[in-house]
């Protein structure tokens, strides 16, 4: 690979819109799709997915923790479409949420984001409540394979509140960031892009969800600073519009890669009815952004 992941996914993103699919084989939706609850019925549904979006979406996001419920079957799934990614040039986030500490976050990074593994792909999701600095490891083996990562920073469900929050109200008499932990840790994941070589957006992404907006505001929270990609779910069944999605994201609108899952999933098993759904749902995100 010779451009940075932030680059290759703006590129992804200028040729083919900003629409994430996600591949989430749910139990209940394969029953809908008519298929088994096994590797074979995961394998048939994750074909239909890639063949239908692919075309419409700049990256395609397998929600990891569906085919490791099916065992070694599910992940050899998974490295298939991985192969097969990589071979046609496009791009993955393995939504897999890895977080840990020491040698442990060294081997997820070397399964993740490694250059020999089969599960090795282009970007991970990252979970950071061990610490931002936990995540070194696969920071630094994303930037040296020219592979990307996206770190939770605020999400929409409501425990989340919990921890994300945290620190708000509090001032900053160290020097460094202050503020909420989701704050800090936006501030940490802009300096690790000010740290690597890019052009367009550095291989540090953020995970910050579309119906999150007041919470932005409250948090004190300003993307504009933000120097990376941003994964952003809620669009679409999960109640933003991408109006809303947009005002929530103003002034980084090029950054953001919108996730939709169940929204245009919901329209198979058909490839055709697949590929109208996705095709319906950049077009909708583009006339938003004013594209």
């Amino acid at each position: 690979m010779s451009a940075s992941f932030g680059d290759r996914l703006a590129k992804a993103m200028a040729e083919r819109g900003p629409l994430c699919v996600g591949i989430d084989p749910h139990p209940n939706l394969l029953e809908q799709w008519g298929l088994e609850d096994s590797a074979e019925g995961l394998a048939a549904f994750t074909e239909a997915v890639y063949e239908g979006c692919a075309p419409f979406a700049a990256a395609l996001k397998p929600q990891v923790a569906l085919f490791e419920r099916h065992g070694s079957a599910g992940l050899a799934v998974l490295e298939a479409l991985f192969a097969r990614a990589a071979a046609d040039g496009v791009l993955i986030v393995a939504d897999a949420k890895r977080g840990d500490i020491g040698s442990t976050m060294k081997a997820y990074a070397d399964a993740w984001l490694g250059s020999t593994s089969p599960l090795g792909t282009d970007s991970v999701t990252l979970s950071p409540y061990l610490g931002f600095e936990s995540l070194r490891p696969a920071l630094d083996l994303a930037a040296q394979n020219d592979r990307g990562t996206f770190v939770l920073a605020l999400t929409s469900n409501p425990e989340g509140k919990s921890v994300q929050h945290v620190g708000a109200s509090e001032s900053d008499h160290s020097g460094e960031s202050g503020g909420a932990v989701a704050k800090r840790i936006i501030a940490a994941a802009v300096a690790e892009n000010t740290s690597r070589q890019w052009e367009q957006m550095g291989p540090c992404g953020l995970v910050v969800g579309a119906t999150v907006g007041q919470a932005l505001v409250d948090l004190g929270i300003d993307l504009g600073s933000f120097n990376g990609p941003i994964l952003s779910p809620g669009y679409g069944a999960q109640g933003a519009s991408a109006a809303d999605l947009y005002r929530v994201f103003a002034g980084v609108e090029s950054q953001v890669l919108v996730n939709s899952s169940r929204g245009v999933l919901s329209a198979g098993p058909s490839v055709e009815a697949l590929a109208q759904a996705a095709q319906a749902a950049r077009d909708d995100l583009l006339a938003a952004r004013g594209a």
